[in-house]
C-alpha cells in the first residue's frame, strides 16, 4: 500500500528467500517424548520402609555385635583352661609354649631338658603318635598312643629322656620308613634318625 514506505525488490528485508524457506518445511520439529513417571509412593509407605530398614540394619549389627564378643570370651576362656592346664591348677610349674595345629591335628610343647637345653614334644592326635626331639641330642623318638589314653606331658617328657639316656651306649636301628609319622614330626625329625621309645 502506497505511504508505508515498504521497499519492493529482491534486497528487502520483508521477504524471505524461497529456499531458506522450503528447508525449513523439510525439516520435522523435534518429537519430546514424556518422561516415565515414578510411582507415587504416599509418604506413610516411605516412613515405613524407612523404619524396616532401620530395624533389619539394627538387627544386624547386634547379631554381629554378640557373634564377636561369644567369639572373644569363648577364646580367653580356652586360654585361660589352657594356662591352667600347662601350668597345673595352682599356677605352679615352668611354664610352657604351645602351638597347635587344627589342620594336622597337633599340638607342640617346647618344654625344658636339663638346665640349658631344650626339646620338642608334639602330639599327633591324627596318628596317634607322640613325637621327642632333644636339641642337645641327635635323634628323635616316637611312641604310640591310645586315643583315649594320651599321657601327659610330664610323664612323655620323662619317657622319652630315659630312652635317650639307654640309647647312649645302644646300637638301636632307626626307623626306616617316616611315611607313618605325621607331617609335623617329620619336619621336627627331617635331619636326625628316628627311633621308637
Amino acid at each position: 500500500p502506497p505511504g508505508l514506505g515498504l521497499a519492493k525488490g529482491p534486497g528487502a528485508h520483508g521477504e524471505m528467500d524461497d529456499s531458506s524457506k522450503e528447508a525449513l518445511m523439510e525439516e520435522a520439529p523435534p518429537r519430546y517424548t514424556e518422561s516415565p513417571r515414578l510411582p507415587c509412593i504416599p509418604h506413610e509407605l516411605k516412613s515405613l520402609l524407612l523404619m524396616v530398614a532401620l530395624v533389619v540394619v539394627s538387627l544386624v549389627v547386634v547379631n554381629v555385635t554378640f557373634l564377636l564378643l561369644g567369639l572373644h570370651l569363648s577364646e580367653s576362656h580356652a586360654e585361660t583352661v589352657l594356662r591352667m592346664t600347662i601350668h597345673g591348677l595352682d599356677g605352679e610349674g615352668t611354664p610352657q609354649q604351645l602351638s597347635m595345629s587344627k589342620k594336622e591335628r597337633t599340638g607342640t610343647f617346647a618344654v625344658r631338658d636339663g638346665l640349658n637345653a631344650s626339646a620338642t614334644v608334639v602330639y599327633d592326635y591324627g596318628k596317634l603318635l607322640v613325637g621327642y626331639r632333644s636339641w642337645r641330642g641327635r635323634a628323635c623318638y616316637i611312641t604310640r598312643v591310645d586315643k583315649d589314653n594320651f599321657p601327659g606331658l610330664d610323664a612323655v617328657t620323662e619317657t622319652f629322656r630315659r630312652r635317650q639316656e639307654e640309647d647312649a651306649g645302644d646300637k638301636a636301628v632307626p626307623l626306616a620308613d617316616r611315611s607313618v609319622l605325621g607331617t609335623t614330626i617329620n619336619i621336627l625329625c627331617s635331619t636326625v634318625p628316628v627311633f621308637w621309645a
